[in-house]
């Protein structure tokens, strides 16, 4: 998917398992792309109760995923909600305790399959669809710091490709979700 609860780069397991819930990804992933929600319309979009979306709230916020912020309208009324962070990377590797660590790859499965569900969902889609896709996978030798190179500029350019499309244009946009891995392998 920077921390106030990481270590030493290493992110805090109360913010991996937190995240790692399916209904709180789905709250993740409406403010990554609409900004900042009022409770209502989390349960109205996400088809859940009021105090099912309040508890999980709670738990992002306690995890320093989230924080309340003021209505736009300044209503102090309504409870509306925003990312704290925007982005979350760890790796079972890092959790020199075992049940930590059984966590962590418990979470990265999560994941995996959560991006493999929205790649389905796109494939069972796309056949009737003029909105076009792509695909793209790549094979080199290198050292894990290499690799960890590559995941840092990776996350540096999407921080630039978010950062450089201007919402004020009045284009119509679509929201669009883009992953990728990398990882030792066999040849």
């Amino acid at each position: 998917m920077g921390c106030p609860l990481s270590v030493a780069g290493v992110e805090n397991i109360s913010v991996i398992t937190a995240i790692s819930h399916p209904l709180r990804r789905r709250i993740i992933d409406r403010l990554l792309l609409h900004g900042p929600t009022q409770v209502g319309t989390f349960a109205r979009v996400l088809d859940a109760q009021v105090g099912s979306i309040s508890h999980h709230l709670r738990m992002l916020q306690k995890a320093g995923v989230i924080e309340q912020t003021d209505a736009p309208d300044g209503d102090r009324r309504a409870s509306w909600w925003r990312l704290a962070r925007r982005s979350f990377t760890w790796s079972a590797a890092d959790f020199e305790s075992p049940a930590d660590a059984l966590l962590a790859r418990e979470a990265e499965r999560a994941n995996v399959r959560h991006q493999l569900d929205r790649l389905s969902q796109w494939y069972r889609t796309s056949p009737t669809s003029d909105l076009e896709g792509f695909n793209t996978d790549s094979l080199a030798w290198a050292t894990q710091e290499e690799l960890n190179d590559l995941h840092r500029r990776l996350n540096t350019m999407l921080d630039d490709w978010r950062s450089s499309i201007d919402r004020e244009d009045r284009q119509e946009r679509m929201p669009v979700y883009f992953f990728a891995h990398g990882f030792p392998t066999k040849v």
